[in-house]
Formats: C-alpha cells, sequence, structure tokens
C-alpha cells in the first residue's frame, strides 16, 4: 500500500451515493463497512453490480451459480442497511472497455444521480500481493470514470434523453476501495466493522470456495491496519479521483 500523504477523511457532507462493482462479494472486502457507516446516517445509497459473478464459483455452473450469488448479494446489501440493488447483467469474466458499457454506466448514473461514487481498485495489484488484478476490475474502473463524464455531457448517449434521463453532472468523486494507492480515509466504529462482516458472510457459498480464507480477521486486520495508519481506531481506505 502507498500512502503518498496523510490520508484526508473522505467528505461526508453528500446523500446519494451509488456503488458500481464488477462482482457479488466486491464491496464486502472493505467498502461494506463505510457503507454501513453511511446507512446509519441517513444516506440513499444504491448498490449497482455490473455482472451477477456467474463465472466465479469453480464448483458450479454459471446457470447455477448466478443466481445463488444474486441472492448472496441481495442479504449482504441488507446487512450494511441497504435495500436498492440492481444488476447489468454483463458476463461475468469477459467485460470489455467500450461502448456498451460506459453507456450502461451512464444509464445508471443518470437514473440514479449520485453525488459520489463508490467502487473497487482497479489497478494492476491488490496492497500487499503481487497477483495480478481481475480483469474485470481493471476494465470497469477506466469505463466508470468516462461514464462520470458520459453522464454529464447531453452530446453523448443522446437516446438517454429520449428515455427522460437528463445529464447528471452532480458527481463529486469516484472513491475505489482496497486500492494501492490511498487518498482517504473512513473511520469505522466496531458496529461498522461487525456490519461489513456480516455482509462479506452473506456470500457464504462464494467463500466455502475460497480455501483457508478467513474473513473476519481479514477485515479486522485491514480495519487496524488503516485505522494505525490513518491516526484512528478503525478505518477503511479509498483511493478517490475527483470529478
Amino acid at each position: 500500500m502507498t500512502i503518498t500523504s496523510a490520508p484526508a477523511a473522505l467528505p461526508e457532507d453528500w446523500n446519494r451515493a451509488l456503488t458500481v462493482v464488477a462482482h457479488p462479494d466486491d464491496l464486502e472486502f472493505g467498502a461494506s463497512s463505510a457503507i454501513a457507516r453511511w446507512s446509519a446516517q441517513g444516506k440513499e445509497i444504491t448498490e449497482l453490480l455490473v455482472t451477477r459473478g456467474e463465472a466465479g464459483i469453480d464448483s458450479l455452473p454459471p446457470h447455477e451459480s448466478g443466481p445463488l450469488r444474486v441472492e448472496e448479494q441481495l442479504a449482504s446489501a441488507r446487512a450494511v442497511g441497504v435495500e436498492s440493488v440492481e444488476f447489468l447483467d454483463f458476463p461475468d469474466g469477459t467485460l470489455e472497455y467500450g461502448l456498451p458499457l460506459r453507456r450502461a454506466l451512464a444509464w445508471a448514473i443518470r437514473r440514479y444521480r449520485p453525488e459520489i461514487i463508490v467502487s473497487l481498485n482497479f489497478r494492476d495489484h491488490f496492497p500487499g500481493s503481487s497477483a495480478y488484478n481481475h480483469a474485470d476490475h481493471r476494465v470497469l474502473g477506466p469505463a466508470l470514470l468516462d461514464a462520470v463524464r458520459d453522464a454529464a455531457n447531453r452530446w453523448v448517449f443522446t437516446d438517454l434523453i429520449d428515455e427522460g434521463l437528463a445529464p447528471w453532472s452532480n458527481v463529486r468523486q469516484v472513491a475505489f476501495s482496497n486500492s494501492p494507492t490511498v487518498t482517504h480515509f473512513v473511520e469505522l466504529t466496531e458496529e461498522h466493522l461487525a456490519a461489513g462482516i456480516a455482509s462479506l458472510d452473506a456470500h457464504e457459498v462464494y467463500l466455502a470456495n475460497i480455501e483457508g480464507f478467513d474473513q473476519k480477521s481479514f477485515l479486522r486486520t485491514n480495519a487496524e491496519r488503516a485505522g494505525a495508519s490513518c491516526g484512528v481506531g478503525l478505518a477503511t481506505t479509498f483511493e478517490v479521483v475527483p470529478a
């Protein structure tokens, strides 16, 4: 993890957020604890999944895995106080940067009109790991940043206006969790962390297929380490890109 300067507290003077990730479980490796905090503050949060994660469990074929992972995501969202969950139904594992993905994301941004967007690390690696980041994650980040601009431009994807979706230019920033470059943090309480752990626990079948992974100690260790680096007890960190 690289911290280029002292991380700043993520601003919370907003009311509406859209989370955008490729797969069920992507939010739950850190961002969901912050979502629990924001839900408790009464903020309006919608979770948007680009795929249904149907290619994510080796022991289950996609037609069985997809519906199961959707149900696990719905339960995971409820654990942190989120009831609004949507899926774009792009194929898991084969996301491609291009106009179809940018249009779908711009459509969602115009529909939900967020002030902040939360996503997952799209850099080549995760902190402390030499493994190459998932292709879907690496594709989604740049497409999402471009879609923020697309959503604000009435002359891009003009058919969206025909659907009644006016341009939306009030996205302030996009916050990427689990990034190797940290710019901001969200302070957590024990209650927020517990809700985040419960949200990851909800991915029961998915986690059962990850040998030797202990999600409870993983999230607590990360929250304690992030808190120590940010001068608080518990935290989760983000790379924030201004819109």
